[in-house]
């Protein structure tokens, strides 16, 4: 059956939809090797109406991993290459004067789109880092004192180089706030490595996901029932005290001079709950919150200098609080 056709006749079927999304993974896998967490974590992210922000040195399979994701959705995806000299119209979107009608009207930027690539989001200058701010909070573009909404859905995925600072502009803790899940794309294992080189030995061209055999198996009908299905996962107020006590814990960390904030603690919550409904479940329990408590917290957290001189990581402090925060029964 052709999978088009097949999303066209979707009538909002939440199992139907877990079991499309569910099938993203083999998907995927059939243009990138590995990568199932952060796979994991963009569908989260789609669930949640959140962004997300990849961390990964160069030639991780980045961007080949959200363009193959997009198609996989059967959504629209755009790319933009983040320089030192990017206007914010660039990304946004400008008026351009009409010589024939002697009127200005708006030409829409990258940002309109499904999944928008911000590829190396840090090496462009904080005031257009910040014109991607409004499109991820409010979900629209004002130009001209005019809001332009974007479309549904709508995800940035946002890149970045842990290993190259030169040239970059760190993003600041307000706009690393707004980015649901922060991703590290680690470098494939030995098996997984062989694996890429022999596919592309065979022949396979990234550039081109068709003749590689990826087509969509979900859409944004599935994801509509998705997030219905989501809403209504039930969440104990016990589940809702042990998310607040890890955040809370956070802030006490004598590692840390900034803990998660509150709408970190929120973050937390939505993103245990979608991950508990992905796993087939209709209520939340403590092991979904430990599973999304590393890429939902570890980019909201500051460590203290000497600590990270000691070689602490956000990570290994986030793991210290999960281990120590009473667990609810």
């Amino acid at each position: 059956m052709d999978p088009t056709t097949d999303n066209a006749g979707i009538t909002g079927d939440p199992g139907r939809a877990r079991a499309s999304l569910e099938a993203l993974r083999a998907e995927i896998s059939k243009a990138v090797v590995g990568q199932d967490p952060a796979v994991t974590g963009l569908v989260v992210a789609l669930l949640c109406r959140g962004h997300v922000l990849l961390e990964g040195v160069p030639g991780v399979a980045k961007t080949l991993l959200v363009r193959t994701l997009a198609a996989a959705l059967e959504l629209d995806t755009k790319r933009v290459q983040f320089t030192p000299d990017l206007m914010p119209s660039d990304v946004t979107g400008s008026l351009v004067y009409d010589a024939r009608t002697a009127e200005f009207s708006f030409q829409p930027g990258p940002v309109f789109t499904h999944l928008l690539l911000a590829d190396e989001i840090n090496r462009t200058p904080p005031k257009t880092q910040s014109s991607l701010l409004e499109a991820m909070e409010e979900r629209q573009v004002t130009v001209d004192g005019t809001p332009r909404p974007l479309p549904d859905p709508f995800l940035v995925a946002a890149t970045q180089n842990p290993v190259e600072y030169e040239g970059t502009y760190p993003l600041p803790e307000a706009q690393l706030d707004r980015f649901l899940l922060k991703l590290t794309i680690p470098l494939p294992s030995r098996q997984e490595e062989i694996d890429v080189l022999t596919r592309h030995a065979e022949g396979f061209n990234p550039r081109d996901l068709h003749a590689a055999g990826v087509r969509p198996v979900a859409g944004p009908t599935d994801l509509e029932a998705a997030r219905a299905a989501v809403a209504k996962t039930t969440i104990s107020p016990e589940i809702t005290a042990y998310v607040v006590d890890i955040c809370r814990a956070t802030r006490e960390s004598p590692s840390l001079t900034l803990g998660a904030s509150p709408r970190g603690a929120t973050a937390l919550l939505a993103t245990s709950r979608a991950w508990a409904w992905l796993t087939g479940r209709d209520y939340v329990i403590p092991d979904d919150v430990k599973a999304l408590a590393l890429p939902t917290l570890r980019h909201r957290v500051q460590l203290r200098p000497e600590a990270e001189m000691e070689g602490v990581t956000a990570d290994s402090v986030i793991n210290a609080i999960l281990a120590h925060v009473p667990v609810p029964r």
